[in-house]
């Protein structure tokens, strides 16, 4: 049986116009009217004509999700995956489907199309890269954009994030309450925001602690599992070597942990070890990883939740939100008191 709007209606004790207006996410619905058609939705199976829905409403119901890193970097690190999914979930709830997009031409050719030709309704950024072309290019174009990620040299785009600085900076205070001393870093990339909140979280309470900044102890990586462990051999080749190490995203930790295992040395007997993320790997490992828990999931639902409500309202120049998600500590083995 072919369900039409009309029978949604019916079943829900609604007009015609209003389940069209829940459908369509508009927002001036009663949340009680809203549950009664999504509940006729569930219960028949309803799929809406997408082609006739996308002429009456002009949007395509697309949004796009634009990650300005390779395509092996999407598949290696578990935070994209985790990511997608909270996007996924808001998305499918609301009707929309996804584009994904992998911004790694530097012309920005193909983006420029797509948002010049109604393709996407809107577009999150999920990896803030300050100096990249997509910058420059979101800041021109006319499409609703929401960031995972603040993006300083555009304050003017939308962003959810969590606070770096602060969980970097408990990572520090509990390694040093844990009798740490000597701890080094490997920070992330200095032209991402969240790459600098950590490495300043990791400077503030080494400044709380008077303990000096020690440039022998800080190497950049990239996020990647292969920077993290060419960063630990290089803290290794430093005398005297760190007694413990701060990597800002668990895939660095992993790396490190590797070098450090091919270098005879054991987690936490000779090096204390601390993470950020909680990827699902910092629980598998051996010894399991102290690290930051960032929630990546909700991230990804709230940028959906951000980007949708501006294209489904109607008024433009709404505030620009910004929502900052709290960071917690877990503790587990790779570093002792």
């Amino acid at each position: 049986m072919h369900i039409t709007l009309d029978e949604i209606a019916r079943r829900a004790g609604v007009s015609r116009s209003t389940a069209s207006r829940v459908i369509n996410n508009h927002p001036h619905v009663n949340p009680a009217v809203r549950e009664r058609v999504w509940q006729a939705i569930r219960e028949t199976n309803y799929q809406p004509n997408l082609p006739a829905r996308s002429l009456a409403s002009r949007r395509s119901q697309v949004i796009g999700i634009i990650i300005p890193q390779p395509i092996h970097t999407l598949f290696a690190d578990p935070y994209f995956p985790l990511l997608i999914e909270g996007i996924a979930q808001v998305c499918n709830e609301r009707q929309f489907s996804i584009m994904l997009e992998l911004a790694t031409n530097p012309t920005g050719d193909p983006y420029r199309h797509i948002g010049r030709q109604g393709f996407l309704d809107g577009a999150i950024v999920a990896s803030a890269i300050e100096d990249h072309f997509l910058s420059q290019w979101l800041a021109q174009e006319s499409i609703p954009v929401v960031s995972v990620g603040r993006i300083s040299t555009h304050p003017a785009i939308p962003y959810v994030d969590v606070d770096n600085r602060q969980g970097a900076r408990i990572m520090i205070e509990h390694l040093l309450w844990c009798g740490y001393r000597r701890i080094a870093t490997i920070t992330g990339p200095m032209n991402i925001v969240a790459g600098r909140d950590r490495f300043a979280g990791y400077c503030d309470a080494l400044d709380a602690a008077g303990l000096p900044l020690l440039p022998e102890l800080i190497v950049e990586g990239n996020f990647s599992e292969q920077s993290g462990f060419s960063a630990m051999q290089s803290l290794l080749q430093r005398e005297p070597r760190p007694d413990a190490v701060f990597a800002a995203s668990d895939m660095m930790a992993l790396g490190a942990f590797k070098a450090l295992r091919a270098a005879g040395l054991s987690v936490p007997d000779d090096i204390g070890l601390g993470g950020f993320d909680d990827i699902p790997l910092a629980a598998a490992m051996t010894p399991t990883l102290t690290t930051v828990r960032q929630p990546i999931n909700e991230l990804g639902q709230t940028a959906a939740r951000l980007l949708l409500d501006r294209i489904t309202t109607a008024a433009r120049d709404l505030t620009v939100e910004r929502v900052i998600l709290p960071t917690t500590l877990v503790i587990r083995e790779s570093c002792v008191r």
